[in-house]
């Protein structure tokens, strides 16, 4: 079986799976990383999305193979050990989550977006494209807007 090496959340490593396998399996199945949900497997709900060398991606829809070589953050590997990146603070200070089925990819959705536009409008905001079963929409753009001030204008 061909193996494939890239970076997950700041560590480089090696998995054996077969080249057109999603990394989203990979991850779950073979790396024991679950933030990333299974929900669509076509990129449509989004609740797995990650991010690939710094952008925003679904990795249902990725071969590993796409991934050998690359840096992959999912939600697992955005704190910074046991300090939370400002979009987690504001998801847990907005009581964002009613099930959190969808909140991983909403957050790494949230994330690419501030890095895109630090100081984003409803407009901006109403671009994202997750889906959230529980209706949260509100309480996630109170969030973004409120990380967006933690962070200032950084990325």
């Amino acid at each position: 079986m061909p193996s494939h090496t890239f970076v997950l959340n700041g560590q480089p490593v090696t998995v054996e799976a077969p080249d057109d396998m999603p990394l989203l399996w990979v991850l779950r199945d073979k790396l024991g990383v679950t933030g990333p949900k299974y929900g669509c497997g076509v990129g449509v709900c989004r609740a797995c999305t990650s991010h690939l060398d710094g952008q925003e991606f679904q990795p249902c829809t990725r071969s590993v193979k796409d991934c050998a070589g690359h840096t992959v953050t999912t939600i697992e590997g955005l704190a910074d050990g046991e300090v939370l990146h400002p979009v987690q603070e504001a998801w847990l200070t907005c009581d964002v989550a009613q099930c959190g089925f969808c909140q991983p990819g909403q957050i790494m959705t949230a994330v690419a977006l501030l890095r895109r536009t630090p100081n984003p409008t409803d407009t901006d905001i109403d671009q994202i494209q997750n889906i959230c079963r529980c209706g949260t929409y509100p309480r996630i753009r109170e969030a973004i807007k409120q990380a967006a001030t933690r962070q200032g204008a950084k990325p």
